[in-house]
């Protein structure tokens, strides 16, 4: 695949930038929605809060991380940045499939479940042992993401640890 133009390369990074702060954002907001939502004292604001968690979670949260992978991957395979060649890359990379796998595997379970648990028990849901773990998963897990999303900005602005070393192609073999 030939290399992008610094015009093409620069559309795509606003891209990839755009997702980042979308998916940022996001889980932000739901960790503030779900702080908001330890003092409910109403079954529906209980309910509303927690249907608005799962609400940006999957309208735009899942949409923001794929399409973060999706131009990440991209950039990595059109740029002279590749998969490995860099350990602010590779560290990237290790951090964003961390989210990803948490969020997919528990964090969008955690929201759901709550969201249902307080939809059909109101505030009775707040004495479920489930929706108190599920609950407290969702807040503690939304901030965990919005540290490491941060972390991974940072990697993205700094590019500390630089280049790979590479060996020569052409070394023989001393035996």
């Amino acid at each position: 695949m030939p290399k992008l133009t610094i015009h093409q390369k620069n559309w795509l990074l606003s891209a990839h930038i755009g997702f980042a702060a979308l998916w940022t954002g996001a889980v932000l907001s739901m960790f503030l929605l779900s702080l908001r939502n330890t003092h409910s004292t109403d079954a529906e604001v209980l309910y509303t809060l927690d249907s608005a968690i799962t609400l940006l979670d999957d309208w735009i949260v899942i949409p923001a991380a794929i399409g973060s992978v999706v131009t990440a991957t991209f950039l990595c395979w059109v740029t002279n940045y590749g998969f490995v060649k860099f350990y602010w890359v590779i560290t990237k990379w290790i951090l964003t499939t961390g989210l990803v796998i948490f969020g997919t595997f528990w964090l969008f379970p955690w929201g759901n479940v709550a969201a249902r648990l307080s939809g059909r028990e109101g505030l009775q849901a707040l004495e479920n042992p489930i929706y108190t773990f599920d609950a407290k998963g969702v807040l503690l897990g939304t901030i965990i993401q919005v540290l490491f999303l941060f972390v991974i900005i940072g990697i993205s602005v700094l590019k500390p640890w630089g280049r790979r070393p590479t060996q020569a192609k052409n070394q023989t073999s001393s035996n």
